[in-house]
């Protein structure tokens, strides 16, 4: 029988989807589990946008261009230009959704065996997608003590190679919330210039921004624009997980044309996905004010009754819509798969996902958990009530 390849022996799987067969048998068993493991949002996408995709005529369903159609790059310029981000449609291309940006700056940027630093814990994904493009994670330690701030520069140095060729953030950060000020993006700055590194900025939840703050954009940092590659989604923003729309943004001329090969290699992003996108960029501010007010709510349950429970420990987010929060458990893989297999409260249960698959070094997150706060709050009270009943009964509880 023949053997699968290396790289797809070292795939991870996600710890966000891993666990999804012990649900689906909890709810063949009657449970009812509440979904804390995935940023699924359940806020309506705009409506507008949507009646707009359905009533363009469309008699042949054709390839758009490479970078996407020209009118939705036009239109991307306009948004970016509400958050200072000056770039131009030539600076854009449209991709099959955040994932393949991601990949697209791998492979434009790094060769096999380079090696491209993320403060950890970090989006699982990109260990998938580094291990896609034969590019090797250099993870830094970042601790929920201090909420999950960067990591001071000299553990940048500490893990600088002649195979580091890029440094990656998400900003506002997914697994953990943290919303990275001016102040530590210019530290970064510093570092990628001394070096001469890229700086891949995932920003897929720029709307996402609490307490007053605002997300300020690797783009505009100075001395670095050359160095800077932003991806972005539209999931997220417009709670349109489905569409499947990203956007590669770049300055550097060498960096777009080389990651037009790779968008040329596989033809066009989704057509319907592209109207959709284009019309909901006209969505009004109205829309992401009621959205914001409802996760600051959210947030704010979550956050409040872990922080009351014996032994647990949940950061305040600035931004996304996650939280990770350390809890008294001996082995958070094993925890969250007893909570779809071994228990229940009056006959429901939570999901979360293990922090371990948001790390890349061994060992790590064993004692945390990424919560996403995608339900509306009454679930989120009630799916707290389970936690803290789980908690108290769960045999590997450390204290």
């Amino acid at each position: 029988m023949p053997k699968i390849s290396k790289k797809g022996d070292l795939m991870p799987s996600s710890p966000i989807r891993k666990l999804v067969p012990f649900s689906d048998a909890a709810k063949q068993r009657g449970i009812k589990v509440y979904h804390l493991n995935i940023g699924q949002p359940d806020i309506e996408t705009p409506q507008d946008a949507m009646q707009k995709m359905k009533d363009t005529p469309v008699k042949v369903l054709a390839y758009s261009h490479s970078a996407g159609m020209l009118s939705f790059r036009k239109k991307l310029v306009e948004y970016y230009h509400r958050f200072n981000i000056n770039v131009t449609e030539d600076e854009i291309i449209v991709t099959n959704g955040g994932s393949e940006g991601i990949l697209f700056a791998f492979n434009s940027c790094l060769d096999a065996g380079d090696e491209v630093i993320i403060p950890e814990p970090f989006y699982a994904n990109y260990n998938g997608f580094a291990v896609t493009a034969g590019v090797t994670v250099k993870p830094i330690i970042s601790s929920i003590d201090n909420g999950f701030a960067l990591p001071p520069i000299e553990e940048f140095e500490k893990v600088i190679t002649p195979k580091t060729k890029a440094i990656m953030i998400c900003n506002p950060n997914n697994p953990t919330g943290y919303l990275y000020s001016q102040e530590e993006l210019e530290t970064l700055a510093k570092i990628v210039k001394k070096h001469d590194l890229f700086l891949f900025s995932d920003e897929v939840y720029r709307e996402f921004a609490y307490d007053g703050e605002k997300v300020f954009s690797a783009m505009n940092l100075k001395e670095i624009e050359q160095n800077v590659v932003l991806l972005d989604s539209v999931s997220k923003r417009y709670s349109a997980c489905g569409a499947r729309i990203g956007m590669f943004v770049t300055k550097n001329k060498e960096v777009y044309k080389t990651a037009m090969k790779f968008a040329q290699a596989r033809l066009s992003p989704p057509s319907f996905g592209q109207i959709f996108s284009e019309a909901a960029i006209d969505t009004p501010k109205a829309y992401f004010d009621a959205v914001l007010q409802e996760y600051i709510a959210r947030r704010n349950v979550i956050v409040e009754r872990i922080n009351k429970m014996p032994g647990c420990m949940c950061p305040n987010p600035k931004g996304a819509f996650y939280a990770v929060a350390r809890l008294p458990i001996d082995d958070s893989d094993k925890f969250c798969q007893w909570l779809l297999e071994d228990f229940n409260l009056n006959g429901e249960t939570v999901m979360v996902a293990p922090a371990t698959g948001f790390y890349s070094m061994k060992g790590k997150g064993k004692d945390e958990v990424r919560i996403s706060y995608c339900l509306n709050v009454n679930d989120l009270k009630a799916a707290m009530d389970c936690l803290e009943a789980a908690l108290k009964v769960y045999p590997g509880r450390t204290l």
